[in-house]
């Protein structure tokens, strides 16, 4: 049940609400509110349609602008479009017209460029021609002058120079022939000089394998050999005498053998050696022509030898012989005959073989020397490598080796690696 006042409008009056009255009222407002409602309704309907209708209308409007509108852009963007084209035509043919004008002109001022060009390069090759005439007759005149002047000098001075070139020749002449005057000399006293250093070196080996001869040199200017031994015996009597002649040159002459033996006629000399560095073709070392030895410097002493010691015995037999010419004449058989040749040959080679012996030995040695000596070396790099080590492993504890330290008084030890 409600139990509700509610106020009257009118008059302020609380009425007391029952439920009659509360369905009577809400009756009479749901009639009135529907009524309202309708009302309502109707006029929003008939609201919504003039709306619609105005919607319709303006929509129509808003057509009917847009189309004129969209027809007026039209027409202005054709007329926009037909002024633009018309104004790009215009300043195209302005332009092409301007360019045109352009070109016109730049061809113009090229080919004046041009024309000046050639003209420029016209007018140089005028100056350097007429500077090439210029110069060429300037050189003409210069040497038609030279020419006058010189034969103007040439005539003045002709005569005067004559005589001078003349003594020039003379002078000239005179120094030619004293400079090969003194050439001459010079290798006359070169060629003699080594002949004298040879005949000296012979005199010397004579003096030093028999200091019991007499050795003479033959002097300067005298006829005869270079050399003279004259040979005594153990009892210092004369057993005979050999003349030696020395040659140092480069070819042999037959010649020496005549001039030779006239010189051991002169001093009535048993026998005749020439030494020389040339030997006749065919021979070796030594040998015998026409009864004169001859023999290389390095065989000289030993041929003197034997030769010497011939001398002594013949000697001995003719003191000692009864016969006397039997036993010269077979002394001098075996002289001259090829016995004799032999011993002095195997004397000879004995004397090479001991000397290649000799040399062979002295390189053999030395190779061996040098050998050990390498060898001693390396002992003493290695033993004192070790001491080294020691010492550093060890300390001052370890003995000194007095050989491994340097002496000041004694030879010192350089330890080298061998690379």
């Amino acid at each position: 049940m409600i139990d509700q006042n509610i106020i009257c409008p009118n008059c302020g009056k609380e009425i007391p609400l029952t439920e009659t009255l509360f369905n009577q009222v809400r009756e009479g407002l749901r009639k009135e509110f529907e009524g309202e409602s309708k009302e309502r309704e109707a006029a929003i309907a008939a609201r919504e349609k003039k709306v619609c209708e105005q919607q319709e209308e303006i929509q129509s409007a808003q057509n009917a602008i847009a189309k004129q509108v969209e027809e007026r852009l039209k027409t202005e963007e054709e007329k926009i479009k037909q002024t633009a084209r018309i104004e790009a035509e215009t300043a195209l043919k302005v332009e092409i017209s301007d360019l045109k004008q352009q070109i016109f002109e730049n061809n113009s001022k090229a080919q004046q460029a041009m024309n000046n060009e050639l003209d420029l390069r016209r007018k140089v090759r005028d100056l350097e021609e007429q500077k090439k005439n210029v110069d060429l007759e300037i050189a003409r005149k210069m040497d038609e002058e030279r020419e006058k002047i010189r034969s103007s000098a040439m005539g003045q001075v002709a005569e005067s120079h004559r005589l001078k070139d003349l003594e020039k020749d003379k002078q000239m002449e005179d120094m030619r022939k004293t400079i090969d005057d003194l050439k001459r000399k010079a290798e006359q006293g070169s060629m003699q000089t080594q002949g004298e250093v040879l005949e000296l070196d012979l005199e010397a080996s004579l003096k030093a394998r028999f200091p019991y001869d007499n050795i003479e040199p033959v002097s300067k200017g005298m006829r005869g050999a270079d050399v003279i031994q004259k040979v005594l015996n153990p009892a210092g009597q004369d057993c005979g005498s050999i003349v030696w002649e020395t040659k140092r040159t480069k070819a042999w002459s037959d010649g020496w053998i005549e001039k030779l033996k006239s010189d051991q006629r002169e001093v009535n000399a048993e026998i005749a050696v020439i030494v020389t560095e040339a030997l006749p073709k065919g021979m070796q070392q030594f040998g015998q022509m026409e009864g004169v030895w001859i023999t290389s410097p390095v065989l000289s002493g030993s041929i003197a030898a034997v030769l010497r010691e011939s001398l002594i015995k013949i000697n001995l037999a003719i003191l000692s012989s009864v016969n006397k010419g039997e036993k010269m004449e077979i002394l001098y058989d075996y002289f001259s005959g090829s016995q004799f040749r032999q011993k002095i040959e195997a004397v000879v080679e004995a004397f090479s073989t001991m000397k290649n012996d000799l040399d062979k030995e002295k390189r053999a040695i030395t190779k061996s020397w040098s050998k050990r000596e390498k060898q001693i070396e390396k002992v003493i790099l290695n033993t004192a490598g070790l001491y080294g080590d020691m010492q550093g492993i060890i300390g001052a504890s370890l003995p000194e080796i007095s050989m491994l330290d340097y002496d000041s008084d004694s030879e010192k030890i350089q330890i080298t690696e061998e690379e």
